[in-house]
């Protein structure tokens, strides 16, 4: 019984994952933006490397999504769920 709360607990934190690599998004492109707005002749060099950090923390973000559904594979079907599919 531990077990599947450890796992649902798991994944409700990947949601929160999900959250902070939105914030880390948002502060990377106001960064940038602030960066382009003081220097704006370096304009395609900021570029590029905001795109590249936007990937990595998008990468972590699709990460924690595909472990999600991984987890959420792995928990056992309650009894609402068993109506819902009519295999009650």
């Amino acid at each position: 019984m531990i077990y599947f709360a450890g796992l649902a607990i798991g994944v409700a934190m990947l949601a929160f994952a999900s959250l902070g690599c939105g914030i880390g998004q948002g502060i990377a492109v106001s960064g940038a933006a602030t960066a382009i707005a003081r220097q704006p002749e370096l304009f395609g060099k900021i570029q590029i490397i905001m795109f590249i950090g936007l990937g990595f923390i998008e990468a972590l973000a699709i990460y924690s999504l595909v472990l999600s559904f991984i987890l959420m594979g792995r928990l056992p079907a309650t009894e609402a769920v068993l109506k819902i599919l009519g295999a009650h």
